[in-house]
């Protein structure tokens, strides 16, 4: 008789933010007056839940573009949907893969941005005008890879773990663009457990802080709302038999088990969750507009 492990309702109270995150938001605050533009990475699986409102507040007064990255692991049709909620409310929208590709358009935005007040600058004289540009977001959202491929090189460090990028980094451009890259940031108290939850999923909290059963079970319920077919499909079970009872099939099924013969469903979760955040359940998104 396997235990029972947590309510899905219950959402945990995620709260993740290093000392390194406060020194971020003050080299922001210090910087922000040298940029005319804020790009902003969100992550496509779950743009509500990725969006700072710390970037919001630092932002109010400069030319906006939200980057929906990861766009290859989230739903295509819901991903739209989320483009068409952004640029409702002002902001430049491009939808991009770090790795794939979507990021040319981003230029041509920046000098569209910037059209105006370079003219105005070469009217007054100044016929070189470069475009200085902050790219922000939280942790795990792609920000150095997204970097290494606008400027077709590789000056910022990047990893799978968030908190990567500690330091900002100037990056200059032969095309007359200068980029400002920070660190990852979240917000210090994060007031929707559902916000947590969503941004532990997909590695923007640190799995250290979690506990991954749990997790796992919270996903499980997601898709079983969302996306039931994908834990059919992947792992050859009902969605609707439970959160519980797919992890302990899943784990059944895979072989996962301690010495004992009980089943490993810390081993098991981890691994779910990862087949999640690398799309191998599908392009799926956790929230809609």
């Amino acid at each position: 008789m396997w235990p029972r492990l947590c309510q899905i309702g219950d959402y945990m109270d995620i709260q993740w933010y290093p000392g390194h995150m406060t020194k971020s938001i003050r080299m922001m605050e210090e910087q922000i007056a040298l940029v005319d533009i804020v790009i902003e990475l969100l992550d496509a699986r779950v743009p509500r839940s990725s969006k700072n409102p710390d970037i919001d507040r630092l932002s109010r007064n400069k030319k906006r573009i939200a980057v929906l990255n990861k766009a290859d692991l989230a739903d295509k049709r819901v991903t739209e949907k989320w483009a068409a909620f952004y640029s409702d409310k002002g902001f430049q929208v491009v939808t991009a893969d770090s790795l794939n590709g979507g990021l040319s358009r981003i230029g041509e935005m920046c000098l569209a941005l910037m059209a105006e007040k370079m003219e105005r600058e070469k009217k007054r004289g100044r016929i070189f005008v470069p475009v200085r540009a902050m790219v922000a977001g939280i942790p795990n959202v792609g920000k150095s890879t997204f970097i290494n491929r606008f400027v077709g090189r590789s000056p910022a460090k990047t990893g799978d773990k968030p908190g990567v990028t500690r330091g900002r980094q100037w990056i200059r451009l032969k095309r007359g663009f200068e980029l400002l890259d920070t660190p990852g940031i979240l917000w210090p108290k994060l007031d929707d457990p559902e916000i947590g939850v969503n941004l532990a999923i997909t590695g923007a909290v640190s799995d250290t802080v979690t506990d991954g059963v749990t997790l796992c079970l919270h996903l499980i319920g997601k898709l079983t709302r969302l996306y039931p077919l994908a834990l059919q499909e992947r792992y050859g079970i009902e969605a609707d038999n439970g959160a519980e009872a797919v992890l302990n099939h899943i784990a059944k099924t895979r072989g996962y088990e301690k010495k004992a013969g009980e089943p490993d469903l810390e081993r098991t979760a981890s691994a779910v969750v990862n087949d999640f955040r690398a799309g191998k359940l599908g392009r799926l998104s956790l929230e809609s507009p």
